[in-house]
């Protein structure tokens, strides 16, 4: 299952209002890079394609690819602001060795 924290919902809904991307999915997956080894790729997709799981999160609808599935069960994606600016910020049980930004990490080992 994913998560999406009420914060994280409202700045989906905005940038879905500001982009014109109102009738598109999330899409949320992982990809090989970045200084821990992997990195987060978020945006807006249309299309559920095979292989892919669909979730529907408080009435946003997430996609995640096959490969990135299993190594997302049970994150929640949330959104904060600060003086610097606003961010999603990622909380994946899966995760090991966050990098500072917050968007790199490394993946715990099958044992």
């Amino acid at each position: 299952m994913i998560y999406l924290s009420k914060s994280a919902s409202q700045e989906i809904l905005r940038l879905q209002t500001n982009t014109s991307t109102i009738d598109s999915s999330v899409r949320l997956s992982i990809a090989p890079g970045g200084c821990s080894g992997w990195y987060y790729d978020l945006g807006f997709a249309g299309e559920v394609g095979m292989g892919d799981r669909l979730y529907d999160c408080g009435g946003i609808s997430v996609i995640v690819n096959a490969q990135s599935l299993e190594h997302l069960q049970g994150m929640t994606l949330d959104y904060s602001a600060d003086l610097m600016g606003g961010g999603f910020r990622f909380h994946n049980p899966q995760a090991t060795n966050i990098c500072s930004c917050g968007n790199s990490f490394a993946l715990k080992s099958a044992d």
